[in-house]
This record gives structure tokens, sequence and C-alpha cells, in this order.
């Protein structure tokens, strides 16, 4: 398939209660939100795997008393440009690069939540110099993205075969779009304790939904892949990326447990893994943050705005 423009789904899209922008990065043009005083700090917001921009709809009007904020839709999901077999952490972190001098023209704090969260780790410290104030990385999935990570259950331990069934039963760009086939598989396919995570990923809580939800519907299904077979990861190692940090890090941890059978971890990353970030970024010489958050959901900034503006509202004020 080529490049997918937004245009070319322009059915899939629902109004949003800020003005939405589009900026030609070169190989994709990408969607954002600008709001706040431009005089004040900026802070970029990076979503995570699977959602757009809105996900932090809830959170914008309570942060942007202390920032101008900016929340972007990555490659692939949203209303920017869908490149496949270009779903990288090098290329996300790239395109933000591009964003940043073009768009944000200033040094600014980025935040992201999940693999938006390993984004913010790739700024941190592969950024142009003075280009990140800060990062703030939202239960990140550090080491446990990769499929052989040196500390901590991988991929495979962890949400590998969700990625699997939305790539299988998804299709690269919707090619398959097999959602009632998928809903009814997955108690079957996934390992038992990632069942209960159904309901939570794809419906309300309570029951998946009958049909796919309107975050999955601005979503290019071949990110799973790109994750599940560690493609996202090709030539970004989490370790190497973690010692060359440049700046100071906030990094929240959110619910988290081992599967007393399996040992299958439920959560973005392991205690374990948590700790082993830290040091790595202390010997790099930067501060680290850790603020342990085991009753927060994963997505802390779109279930409580208001805790997570508070969090990020405080760090980043308190940075030189």
């Amino acid at each position: 398939m080529r490049i997918s423009e937004a245009e070319d789904r322009a059915d899939s899209f629902v109004p949003h209660a800020f003005e939405e922008h589009i900026v030609d990065l070169g190989e994709v043009r990408m969607n954002h939100v600008a709001e706040g005083d431009p005089a004040a700090p900026a802070l970029l917001l990076v979503p995570a795997q699977g959602e757009s921009w809105w996900g932090y709809e809830q959170a914008i009007p309570l942060l942007t008393p202390h920032f101008q904020v900016f929340a972007v839709d990555l490659r692939g999901q949203g209303r920017s440009t869908w490149t496949p077999g270009r779903y990288t952490l090098d290329n996300f972190g790239n395109d933000l690069v591009r964003f940043i001098d073009l768009v944000i023209e200033r040094p600014v704090v980025v935040a992201g939540n999940s693999s938006g969260g390993l984004v913010a780790t790739w700024l941190s410290a592969f950024a142009k110099p003075g280009q990140i104030r800060g990062a703030v990385l939202e239960d990140p999935p550090l080491f446990s993205a990769q499929a052989a990570p040196p500390y901590g259950p991988g991929m495979r331990q962890t949400m590998g075969p969700m990625f699997d069934a939305w790539a299988k039963w998804l299709g690269d760009q919707w090619s398959v779009g097999d959602w009632e086939g998928m809903i009814e598989a997955l108690p079957r396919e996934l390992p038992p304790a990632l069942v209960p995570a159904i309901a939570f990923m794809l419906g309300d809580g309570e029951s998946p939904s009958a049909t796919p939800p309107q975050h999955l519907k601005e979503y290019d299904p071949e990110w799973a892949r790109a994750w599940s077979t560690d493609l996202a990861n090709a030539g970004c190692d989490h370790q190497a990326m973690l010692a060359r940090v440049r700046v100071p890090v906030l990094m929240t941890h959110h619910m988290r447990m081992a599967d007393p059978d399996s040992g299958h971890l439920v959560g973005a990353l392991s205690d374990l893994q948590a700790r082993r970030v830290r040091e790595i970024i202390e010997a790099a010489g930067q501060r680290v943050d850790y603020v342990s958050l085991p009753e927060a959901p994963h997505v802390m900034h779109e279930a409580d705005p208001a805790r997570y503006a508070k969090l990020v509202s405080d760090w980043a004020g308190a940075l030189d």
C-alpha cells in the first residue's frame, strides 16, 4: 500500500475541541494542536501506540496555564501520514526533531506515554543539542518493548501476543479488518494473563467494543507488527539510548504485576527494569525523579488528567 494521507481516510475522523494543524516535515505531514500562550514554556505531548493527540484533550486545558502545549499525531496515527514499512523509534524521533525546529522553534519539555515515552527517551538522548529541556516518561515500556532485553521480560512476555493479534486480524493499513473475528478469537489466542486486558484496551473496561473504538480507527495496525517483531527498535538499543540521555527525567511507573503461573508481566515495565533505567541515566550524569504509582492506569493522562497535569507542571516548573 502507498503512503496514506489524512484525506485518504477522511471518513475516519471526528471533530475535537481544539483546532488541528498540519505541518509538512518532508516524508510525513504531521497533525498537531498548539494551545496556550506562545510566551510560556513549551511542552510537547507524545501519545501512546494506538492513541491520537486527542487522548490529551482533557489534560490540555489543565496544562495551558503553565505551558504552550503542542500535542501531535505520530506517523501512522491520527491525521498524520501513514508510512508502510517505516515505523521505527529512529523515524518517530527524527520526525519530532524536525517538528521542534519548524513549529515549536525553542527548547521544549517532552512528555510521552507508553511507546510515546520511548520516543521522549529517544529525544532526550538524540535530539539536537539545546532542543530538549527535560523529559517526562509516563509509564514507558523501556526494555520490555524489546525482543530480548538485558533485564526483565521482553515483548513476548508482555504485550507481544496482543500486538500479534492486531496484526493478524486487522492487517497492515487495515487490509484485513476482521474486528469481530479478532474479538471472538482473542480469549483463545492470548495468554491467560492478558485476557482481562481485552476489555480495557479494546472496549469500555467491562467488555470489548462491537466495532473498533475511535482511537484505533485512526491507527495503522502495522504499528503493532513493528513492535511485536522488534522492527520498531531497529538500530535503537534501549540500554545504549538510556546511556546517552542528556537532560533531567521524570519517570512515572504505573500498574504492574507478574502472573504467578506464567511470569507474564501485566504492565509497562517491571520494578527491576525501572531500577535499571534509573541507574543507567544517573550513570550518564543526569537526574532521574521516579514516581511509583501502582494504582494508576497505564494511560494516566486520559484517566486522571488532573493528577497528570499537576505532576508534569510541578516537575517542569522546577527545571532551570
